[in-house]
Parts: C-alpha cells; sequence; structure tokens
C-alpha cells in the first residue's frame, strides 16, 4: 500500500493519520500509532507529521493511512499476524 504524491498534497495541517513506527532502540519492534499532520516548524511551507515530541517531513517514504483500520490492515500484510 503506497501513496502517490497527489495523496500526499491532499493532507492539511490538523488532520489525524496511523503511521507504522519502528521501534529506535529494536529495529525489529513496529506498530501503528495515530500521529498529526502539521506545518513543519523548521519549513512552514511544508507539512510534517507529529508523533512522539518529533517533527518528520510528510514524504513517500513514511508509511501513512488515513484510518487505523487501513494501518492495521498494512501492518499485516508486511508484519505478519500480532
Amino acid at each position: 500500500m503506497e501513496i502517490n504524491q497527489n495523496e500526499y498534497s491532499s493532507y492539511h495541517a490538523g488532520d489525524v493519520v496511523y503511521v507504522m513506527y519502528r521501534n529506535p532502540h529494536t529495529q525489529s519492534v513496529a506498530n501503528v500509532q495515530e500521529a498529526a499532520v502539521v506545518n513543519d516548524p523548521e519549513n512552514p511551507s511544508q507539512l510534517a507529521v507529529f508523533l512522539y515530541d518529533t517533527y518528520y517531513p510528510l514524504t513517500e517514504e513514511m508509511a501513512v493511512y488515513r484510518s487505523e483500520a487501513e494501518a492495521e490492515q498494512a501492518y499485516q500484510h508486511y508484519f505478519g499476524e500480532v
């Protein structure tokens, strides 16, 4: 499930999204996490995802989903049953 660039342009600051997030300390651990789309504080003309008190640029490299169900389905596709 990939998002094309046109889908990224449909996001707006204030949107709630779901992302697959890997634990930075244990790369074999991933989960689905709710996050907010915000204006990037370092580049206000760009959007970012605010997750765990950190801003991540909203790019095609990030697995972003509009619903938790869609994110969980993708998670199971990539990582198997929980």
